[in-house]
């Protein structure tokens, strides 16, 4: 009787892995334009929004009898503004970035290529989290770049007021963003089967997903209907979250300089630093929990609808995958 041979699933995992990843790298253009989305945004904001945003600002500080001509005053000013926004694109990068990487999959499947995985001794389970761990390592790669040169930029200009506490809370964030962010992107995708519909996936959701997770603009400023479709975006508490880790020291910083409370809470109110829904103040630890809950639903749903991720297309290789199966299970 021949000896059962032992497969070594963290081989697999690794050798999946490292294989989506030189699909991403290879793709030049993807790789570009993936990397190029957060920027992209980012300079639309600078040339574009910054202006606008500060426009908001300088009538409620008429109000209190301060000018944006006090220099030190102007400098707390835009470090809010700019943390503010900065913040936003980062929180919605991680779900964005995620999206764009999505399409290895679903050209793995639309190509046929789960046909050979589905022949091979790998896995299932194996390939799906192999495809989950791939764009966990893409994305938040390219959001830790866009973090980096963030922080730069407000080094740069004198807007760099964080302490290191405030730093680790940032990456902590980004990490939980990010492994959130995937599973939502990796849930939907996983029903998509072709790139045409795919790129239209990424084209709705790109240009919708700043705005259902506030990072354009605060959520009470949305109509009502709006707001509650806000609150069931897991997005929106990571969004809520990275403000909180980057705004908190700068705001602290101006609260000590202007010593007007009541211009703070004005201030921080207009911008949507404080996650509010219909009335209620959702505190950080709420955000938290909020995020932990979603994080563990779609852990569940992930596992509940991960074949199709890795589903097969065509008459053959669905029996293939079916045999290896039922192959597996009587071993």
């Amino acid at each position: 009787m021949p000896a059962k041979i032992k497969t070594n699933y963290f081989e697999q995992l690794l050798s999946l892995t490292k294989r989506h990843l030189l699909v991403f790298v290879n793709s030049r253009i993807r790789m570009f334009f993936t990397l190029m989305v957060p920027f992209i945004i980012f300079v639309i904001y600078i040339f574009f929004l910054r202006d606008l945003e500060l426009m908001t600002i300088e009538p409620v500080l008429s109000q209190y009898g301060l000018s944006m001509e006090d220099a030190e005053l102007k400098r707390y000013v835009y470090t809010l503004v700019d943390s503010w926004m900065l913040s936003g694109i980062i929180a919605m990068c991680t779900i964005t970035v995620s999206l764009q990487i999505n399409t290895i999959t679903v050209c793995d499947k639309e190509n046929g290529i789960n046909r050979d995985f589905a022949s091979s001794p790998v896995s299932p389970h194996v390939l799906i989290f192999s495809y989950f761990l791939a764009n966990f390592i893409i994305t938040f790669v390219v959001c830790l770049v866009f973090l980096v040169a963030c922080l730069i930029y407000l080094a740069a200009i004198g807007e760099l007021i964080m302490t290191f506490t405030a730093v680790v809370t940032i990456l902590g964030v980004l990490i939980f963003a990010t492994v959130n962010g995937v599973l939502f992107t990796v849930f939907i995708c996983s029903f998509v089967s072709h790139d045409q519909t795919m790129a239209s996936v990424i084209t709705i959701f790109s240009t919708a997903i700043g705005f259902l997770i506030g990072a354009y603009m605060p959520l009470f400023m949305m109509p009502e209907p709006v707001q509650y479709v806000c609150g069931f975006v897991p997005g929106t508490y990571s969004c809520a979250l990275f403000r909180y880790a980057f705004m908190s020291d700068g705001i602290n910083a101006m609260s000590a300089y202007v010593g007007n409370a009541a211009l703070m809470e004005e201030l921080t109110g207009s911008f949507g630093y404080n996650l509010n829904f219909f009335g209620y103040v959702v505190e950080p630890n709420y955000q938290v929990l909020a995020l932990t809950i979603f994080t563990v639903l779609l852990i569940v749903l992930n596992v509940a609808f991960g074949n199709k991720l890795a589903a097969v297309t065509g008459g053959m290789s669905k029996k293939l995958f079916r045999r290896k199966k039922k192959n597996r299970a009587s071993d």
